[in-house]
């Protein structure tokens, strides 16, 4: 018994690290593809556009299909190696792959390659904890996570530094995107236990059946996305309050830092007081900081609500998940977290279109007002949710 806890300690460890590395590759990355598809391959906004639609769109869709593919087959590794490897490969052969098509079809793997990976990896983190820690265990991997969102820019910062004469700097870190991920598909070659599926005795609900209160859970959840737009709002937000642009990434990464740094800690709260009173909380804060975001005028508001604003965050991404796990049996969790992670990158994009069309039409206030009163009107219905729950 002692060896299997160790073990399942063990692989929530790992798959953290992983994600750690997955991490930094993604935050060297994603700066800078925007201005290299601008700056050096002058392709225009509209289809810069089209290509960051595209990696958002197809990961929804795989977030769906790996889960089904978890549920059939009973594995859960093969997958998020597979999604990696999209990954490792995509990035370093932009620098390549030039033309319209190339970009597209290397912007298309990569978003395959960030969708199919992540409902198998939340499956691996439920199937290695039990009830009473599983809260730590996703607050542990979101941590490692996270922390690897802050070196990344950080390494960013450095290479544009050692290569700001190179007129090959952007092909060289592209290339260089690839070497975290070396670590990360290692880690899960040699590291990572698979956790199979443990098959149901209980066959009443049908074979492919979800229980009802998923269901209520991911419909508030879904009430919440629509006021939950793209974070690319909060760093205009900060430029059009007076934030310099040198200052923004550094904004960023107190964010960042303040996530990875509650994750574990809340996720623990959620073992011991139950996880609706941790996502309730985090709504709270989300509803709070998003008001501030509206009503704010001056820069350093500006640095202490993006430092609150990664409490929203630790409360909510990692708890939540573990949520579904306490939800779901573990023969239908591919299902269900592939439902949930699909359906909530969809909801971005309607939420992110009316976050834009009260800004332009409006003002940069509305869609932080809008996007606080949905959270408070989220948060009421998953309270009356928690007392409906223990009735």
């Amino acid at each position: 018994m002692r060896g299997l806890k160790k073990r399942l300690s063990n692989n929530v460890f790992f798959i953290g690290l992983l994600s750690f590395f997955g991490g930094i590759s993604q935050d060297i990355f994603v700066p800078i593809i925007p201005l290299y598809l601008a700056n050096i391959l002058h392709f225009n906004k509209e289809f810069i556009g089209l290509t960051e639609g595209l990696v958002t769109s197809s990961a929804s869709i795989f977030k769906l299909v790996s889960g089904f593919l978890i549920d059939r087959f009973g594995k859960n590794k093969p997958i998020v190696f597979l999604g990696y490897f999209f990954s490792m490969a995509a990035r370093p052969l932009l620098a390549v792959l030039t033309s319209y098509y190339g970009v597209l079809f290397l912007r298309f793997l990569d978003g395959i390659g960030k969708g199919i990976k992540d409902t198998p990896k939340d499956a691996l983190i439920a199937g290695s904890t039990k009830t009473g820690t599983r809260g730590k265990g996703f607050g542990i991997v979101r941590a490692l996570d996270t922390f690897g969102s802050v070196a990344g820019p950080l390494f960013l910062f450095v290479l544009l530094f050692l290569l700001s004469n190179n007129s090959l700097k952007y092909h060289y870190i592209f290339l260089i995107t690839a070497v975290p991920l070396v670590f990360t598909l290692l880690i899960l070659t040699f590291f990572v236990k698979e956790i199979p599926n443990i098959k149901s005795e209980n066959k009443t609900n049908g074979k492919y059946s979800l229980p009802l209160k998923y269901y209520i859970f991911l419909a508030i959840v879904l009430v919440f996305s629509l006021g939950n737009s793209s974070d690319t709002f909060l760093i205009l937000r900060a430029q059009n309050v007076g934030v310099t642009l040198l200052a923004i990434p550094l904004v960023y990464a107190l964010f960042n830092f303040v996530y990875a740094s509650a994750s574990i800690p809340l996720g623990s709260l959620s073992d011991k007081i139950g996880r609706e009173k941790v996502i309730i909380l985090g709504w709270i804060c989300y509803s709070l900081a998003y008001l501030g975001f509206g009503f704010t005028n001056l820069p350093y508001q500006i640095w202490l609500l993006f430092g609150f604003y990664g409490i929203y965050y630790a409360t909510t991404e990692g708890v939540a998940k573990a949520f579904i796990a306490d939800l779901v049996v573990s023969e239908h969790r591919g299902k269900a977290y592939g439902i949930y992670n699909s359906l909530i990158g969809l909801t971005t994009l309607p939420a992110s279109v009316i976050a834009g069309f009260l800004w332009d039409k409006i003002n940069p206030s509305a869609p932080f007002l809008f996007g606080s009163a949905i959270a408070a009107c989220s948060t009421v219905l998953l309270i009356f949710f928690m007392l409906y729950n223990r009735h």
